[in-house]
């Protein structure tokens, strides 16, 4: 999905639809706590009214929120936008954790490929993608993912 490619309308509803999300991983109570902002006007910043269709969340209450978050909802969206693929480790482990070098990574990375592969094949049985399928299907992308940067990490290990 690239920005070129959207209306502005269709822009403005697909940050809304993430800035949603974005305040519901939080939870409204904490998200208008980190924001300083109320109930009303986060729902505002999603609302598809409109009376609302101009209005966006503030960069700032984005941040405070995407550190409470368990996924950058909205700069993930953003990125996606720009045709910009970003790398988020959840994990947030040190770089020193990352043990057992390119042979390790082969095997995670096959074992990954054929539980990504798995989950797709009984996601798509029955024709249709459901919501709850296809965050299955993001959340082994993402891992696998995981494992490609593990083994670049280890391949530029080992050429310097």
């Amino acid at each position: 999905m690239l920005l070129g490619d959207m209306s502005m309308g269709a822009v403005g509803s697909y940050l809304k639809k993430h800035s949603e999300a974005l305040v519901k991983d939080v939870g409204i109570e904490a998200a208008c706590e980190l924001t300083g902002k109320s109930k009303a006007t986060l729902g505002r910043y999603y609302s598809h009214n409109p009376e609302h269709l101009d209005r966006f969340m503030p960069i700032d209450a984005v941040a405070h929120l995407e550190e409470a978050a368990s996924y950058p909802h909205v700069t993930a969206a953003l990125a996606e936008l720009k045709g910009i693929t970003l790398s988020y480790d959840d994990r947030r482990r040190n770089s020193d954790d990352r043990s057992g070098g390119v042979n390790a990574d082969v095997i995670a990375l096959s074992q990954r490929f054929a539980i990504l592969m798995a989950e797709y094949s009984q996601s798509i049985e029955d024709g249709i993608i459901t919501m709850n399928e296809a965050k299955r299907l993001l959340k082994e992308t993402v891992a696998l993912q995981q494992v490609l940067l593990d083994m670049k990490l280890h391949l530029e290990e080992e050429t310097t």
